[in-house]
C-alpha cells in the first residue's frame, strides 16, 4: 500500500488534476468548483487499519483520531478557499463488522460482540467516536461558512441495517464472511491476500457484503449509496440541498482513502 498523506493527495488534486479541468486559470477553477459536488472521504480507514493491526491500543488510536480529523478539516477548509461551496464529507464505516478485524481480534468473550450482528462492539464504538469528532468539527465549519453546503455522509448508519438483516438486502451469504479469502470462520487469512496463492473467490460476490475482509462488494456499496441518496443518512438530507446542487454539470470530484 502506498503511503500517501491526505495533504499530498490534496496537493496532487490542486496542482495536477484540477488544472486539467479548468484550463489552469484560477478564476475558471474557482467557477468550476462552485458548480461541483466535491466528495471528501472516507478518510482515516487506512490509518486506523495500520494502527490496530500493528497492535496499538484503542486508547492510543483515539488520541491519533484527533490528528486524523484535524487533517480532514484542514483539507475541507483548503477546498473552500479554492472555491468549493458544496462538499460531501463521509464518516467511517462500522469497522467492527470487518471480516479482517473479526479474524484478527477474535475473542472468547461473548460480551465483546453485538448479539444482533456479530460485530465487535469496541471497534464499532471507535468508529462512532471518530464520526462524532468529525461531525462536531463540521458544525464549526458550517458556522464559519454559512454560504457553504457541507453535507455529512453517515456511512456508519447507512451500513448497519445491512449487517443487522443482510438477507433483506439480498445478501444471502450473510454480512460477515468475505467472498474472496483463504478460509477460516470469516474466510480471512491475514497472511494470504485476496488473489494470492491459497485464496479463492465465491461464485456470486453480490450475495456477500464483504469482498476481501476489508473492502465491501460492489453490491454492498451500491446499497449504501442508495441509502445515502434516497434515505435519511446524510446531514442535512441530500434532498434538502438539491436545489443548490441543480447547477452541477459534472461528476463528483473525490479525495478519499480508496
Amino acid at each position: 500500500m502506498a503511503n500517501v498523506s491526505l495533504l499530498n493527495q490534496f496537493n496532487l488534486f490542486n496542482e495536477m488534476f484540477l488544472p486539467t479541468l479548468c484550463h489552469k486559470l484560477p478564476a475558471d477553477c474557482e467557477k468550476y468548483l462552485e458548480s461541483s459536488l466535491v466528495l471528501v472521504g472516507e478518510i482515516g480507514g487506512n490509518d486506523y487499519n495500520d494502527a490496530f493491526l500493528q497492535g496499538k491500543s484503542v486508547d492510543d488510536v483515539r488520541l491519533f483520531a484527533l490528528r486524523v480529523v484535524e487533517e480532514i478539516i484542514f483539507t475541507i477548509n483548503e477546498l473552500i478557499k479554492l472555491g468549493a461551496v458544496t462538499l460531501m464529507v463521509a464518516g467511517n464505516f462500522p469497522i467492527g463488522c470487518s471480516a479482517a478485524y473479526l479474524t484478527y481480534f477474535k475473542s472468547s468473550n461473548e460480551k465483546d460482540y453485538d448479539p444482533e450482528t456479530g460485530c465487535l462492539n469496541w471497534l464499532n464504538n471507535f468508529s462512532q467516536y471518530h464520526n462524532k469528532l468529525l461531525q462536531s468539527e463540521l458544525d464549526l465549519i458550517r458556522n464559519q461558512n454559512p454560504k457553504v453546503n457541507l453535507i455529512y455522509a453517515d456511512y456508519y448508519n447507512a451500513a448497519m441495517p445491512i449487517y443487522r438483516s443482510p438477507e433483506n438486502y439480498g445478501f444471502t451469504e450473510g454480512a460477515l464472511r468475505a467472498c474472496c479469502g483463504a478460509g477460516g470462520p470469516y474466510n480471512v487469512d491475514l497472511k494470504v491476500q485476496c488473489g494470492g496463492g491459497g485464496s479463492h473467490t465465491c461464485k456470486d460476490p453480490s450475495s456477500h457484503v464483504s469482498w476481501d475482509g476489508v473492502h465491501l462488494t460492489e453490491a454492498a456499496y451500491r446499497s449504501i449509496a442508495t441509502s445515502l441518496l434516497r434515505g435519511s443518512f446524510t446531514v442535512p438530507q441530500l434532498q434538502s440541498v438539491c436545489n443548490s446542487l441543480s447547477s452541477i454539470h459534472t461528476g463528483p470530484n473525490a479525495i478519499s482513502d480508496n
